[in-house]
C-alpha cells in the first residue's frame, strides 16, 4: 500500500515537472518573438526613433540641470 502511495506521488511529480518545463518552453518562445518584433520594429521605424532620441535631448537636459542644482544646493 505504502508502495502505490510513492507511485501516485511519483506520477504526479512528473505531471508537475512536465507543466513547469512547458510553461517554461512557452516562455521563452514569447520573449524569442518579443525580442524579434523589437528588432523589427527598430528597422522599420529607425528614422522616427532618432526623431524621439534627438527630441528627448532637450527634456534630458533639463531634468540632469535640475538634479545638479539639487544636488549642489545640500
Amino acid at each position: 500500500m505504502a508502495e502505490e502511495v510513492k507511485t501516485e506521488e511519483k506520477k504526479e511529480e512528473k505531471k508537475i515537472e512536465i507543466g513547469k518545463i512547458i510553461s517554461t518552453i512557452l516562455k521563452v518562445i514569447l520573449g524569442v518573438v518579443f525580442l524579434v518584433l523589437g528588432v523589427w520594429a527598430i528597422v522599420v521605424w529607425w528614422k522616427d526613433l532618432i526623431l524621439v532620441i534627438k527630441g528627448c535631448v532637450g527634456p534630458f537636459l533639463i531634468l540632469a540641470g535640475i538634479i545638479t542644482l539639487a544636488i549642489a544646493k545640500e
